[in-house]
């Protein structure tokens, strides 16, 4: 009797971003699915929750406090990862955003936005990726965002950066198919998410819903994603279903690259 499709099971997986949005929703659905999931968060009180979660359901979950913009964090984390045994699929989801022109960016700003959402990427790659050259096999997977290939509007250093992890995707993909690695991005549109909400309740306070529906409308679809879409798919992208998968870029934008205008 086979597996069932999309089955991790005896696999072992790095989220960072993991404490929570889409990043906990792809680490509770590796979980779900068998994976041995660590989760990577800068803010520890938010991956320590999620991996008790996923314990208490019956899955395997660890939580890491790590700061992926420091490479010896970074490097201590990953030790100690490695040390336990190897490892599969590394998920490159951590990330900030910011609202703003080049002209409403400051240089802190941009240098915030680089450190996290590019250096981010290379940090936890740079990790991983030796061992999982060394075993022959590996799957990385980075989350980038619509913005990389759309002009939106007052998103310039988000967009910069999104646009840099999408050059990163291929790059890699390039460099180690050789090895058995393969390396794809998923490029999400609005995603409702904690972050929205805090954003909305910061910069619209009592204009909250009607600023939620006009963002929600700039999907054709009429509404915003939701975390669980956005891990399904990321599901299927690390599993062995998509071993034929590498060096692409997937959006899952509700129609935003191809039906507005």
């Amino acid at each position: 009797m086979s597996a069932p499709p999309f089955d991790l099971s005896g696999k072992v997986a790095v989220v960072t971003g993991g404490g929570s949005g889409i990043g906990r929703a792809i680490a509770e659905i590796f979980a779900v699915r068998g994976a041995f999931v660590h989760i990577c968060d800068v803010e520890r009180d938010a991956a320590e929750p999620v991996a008790a979660g996923i314990a208490k359901s019956g899955g395997k979950a660890a939580a890491h406090r790590c700061d992926v913009s420091d490479q010896a964090d970074v490097h201590r984390v990953f030790a100690t990862i490695l040390g336990a045994g190897p490892l599969d699929i590394l998920v490159n989801n951590a990330g900030v955003s910011h609202i703003g022109t080049v002209e409403g960016t400051s240089e802190e700003d941009f240098d915030r936005l680089f450190r996290v959402n590019v250096k981010g990427v290379y940090n936890c790659t740079y990790s991983a990726i030796g061992a999982m050259k060394e075993r022959g096999s590996g799957v990385i997977l980075n989350m980038a965002s619509i913005a990389a290939t759309s002009g939106v509007a007052d998103r310039f250093a988000y967009s910069m950066t999104k646009g840099a992890v999408l050059a990163m995707t291929y790059s890699i993909a390039k460099d180690y198919a050789r090895y058995g690695i393969r390396c794809v991005s998923i490029s999400p549109a609005r995603i409702h998410t904690p972050f929205v909400d805090g954003f909305l309740k910061r910069t619209y306070p009592g204009k909250e819903a009607e600023m939620f529906a006009k963002l929600s409308a700039t999907q054709p679809i009429g509404r915003m994603g939701n975390p669980i879409e956005v891990a399904n798919l990321a599901l299927y992208l690390c599993s062995d279903e998509a071993a034929f998968a590498t060096g692409t870029d997937y959006p899952l934008d509700g129609g935003f690259l191809r039906l507005n205008g």
